[in-house]
């Protein structure tokens, strides 16, 4: 029953990083196409985003585990980086540049604190 309960809390964490990430992406595709601002000039405002996905998308999943928050969050973590990682691969024949594989570590990080973050929230509101 846990790992239901753990495989739930995960799906909900992805679903939120990739809603996130969809309109972030909407949002900057228009900025990039309707102005003079070039990619390069937003690289850190979007790694910025990123990170503050994982947060939320660890936060959400620890929530919804309500337990052992840094591992819900990390397994969210681990999966979303596959899951690019698959895409990368199967889609452009490309693997992990040593910075992506440096990113998704500290993707995996703060999923994991929003992970404890999200257990601790929601232990406070069953109180």
């Amino acid at each position: 029953m846990e790992s239901k309960k753990w495989g739930k809390a995960i799906l909900f964490g992805l679903i939120t990083i990739f809603v996130i990430a969809l309109a972030t992406s909407l949002v900057f595709t228009l900025l990039l196409k309707l102005t003079s601002i070039t990619e390069s000039s937003i690289t850190w405002l979007l790694f910025g985003i990123s990170v503050l996905a994982m947060l939320i998308g660890g936060f959400v999943a620890g929530g919804n585990g309500k337990e052992k928050g840094w591992l819900v969050g990390g397994m969210t973590a681990l999966i979303y980086t596959l899951i690019i990682f698959l895409f990368q691969f199967l889609g452009h024949g490309k693997i992990f540049s040593m910075e992506q594989t440096l990113y998704h570590a500290g993707f995996l990080l703060v999923a994991m604190v929003g992970g404890v973050f999200g257990v601790n929230a929601a232990a406070s509101r069953n109180k």
